[in-house]
């Protein structure tokens, strides 16, 4: 693999999307290609990528179940794919969550385009995974909650779903939005103190869909109905 030696290799100036694939196809491509198409404006790369580029490389790919990586920076565009980790006995376990020590920065730009300048979420993933969780969950300067280490939250109150605003600090994610043009989903403003209020937590990503939050912080959820029901709604669409 050449790679060039720009400032996407130096200093995280670069771009990323990493799409679920289901039977030869990219789950919500065109949505994912959009976010990346606004990630490259903001941080003007000069790179282009193509959907057709995308299409031949999973033809010459074939997966049942896997996942493609593009990353994107001013001289680079690269293509990669593995299996997918996630699936139903993934979903049936739940996660166990934790609010994280380090800051959300809800004024920097970065925050809200999903860029290779990706070393909090890195590192506090693998810092959850030592400690025996499965996620860490940020919050911003003000002590709101923001997101997960690579997921978007959601909680559930009296069959109400809410979430943080994207104001809070936090990337706009491609199952989010998915949520958020099916469901009549509430964006407020989410204090860790306030997650008792809540019967459900759930997670959302592009790899995993939606998965429970079985506790957070120490917290049990009792219930996962929701999550349950949306989960299989979508990966259903999506086949």
């Amino acid at each position: 693999m050449d790679i060039k030696l720009d400032e996407g290799y130096w200093f995280g100036l670069g771009v990323f999307e990493t799409i679920a694939v289901v039977n030869g196809r990219a789950v919500l491509l065109e949505e994912h290609l959009k976010r990346m198409e606004k990630g490259i404006h903001f941080l003007k790369l000069k790179m282009y990528v193509s959907k057709e580029k995308i299409v031949e490389y999973l033809m010459e790919h074939p997966m049942s179940h896997g996942v493609l990586k593009i990353s994107v920076s001013d001289e680079n565009m690269i293509l990669t794919h593995r299996q997918n980790p996630y699936g139903d006995e993934r979903f049936q376990k739940g996660f166990r969550a934790k609010f994280s020590q380090v800051i959300r920065n809800e004024t920097s730009g970065f925050t809200y385009h999903k860029t290779t300048n990706y070393g909090d979420c890195i590192l506090e993933k693998r810092k959850a995974l030592e400690e025996g969780y499965d996620e860490f969950i940020f919050c911003n300067s003000k002590g709101e909650v923001c997101e997960g280490t690579s997921s978007n939250i959601f909680f559930v109150k009296d069959k109400v779903i809410y979430t943080p605003r994207v104001s809070c600090g936090l990337l706009p994610g491609i199952i989010r939005d998915y949520l958020m043009r099916r469901e009549k989903i509430v964006e407020t403003v989410i204090y860790p103190h306030e997650i008792s209020g809540y019967e459900e937590c759930f997670l959302t990503n592009s790899l995993m869909g939606l998965m429970s939050v079985t506790s957070l912080d120490g917290y049990t959820f009792p219930q996962r109905t929701i999550a349950a029901r949306w989960n299989q709604i979508f990966w259903r669409e999506m086949e």
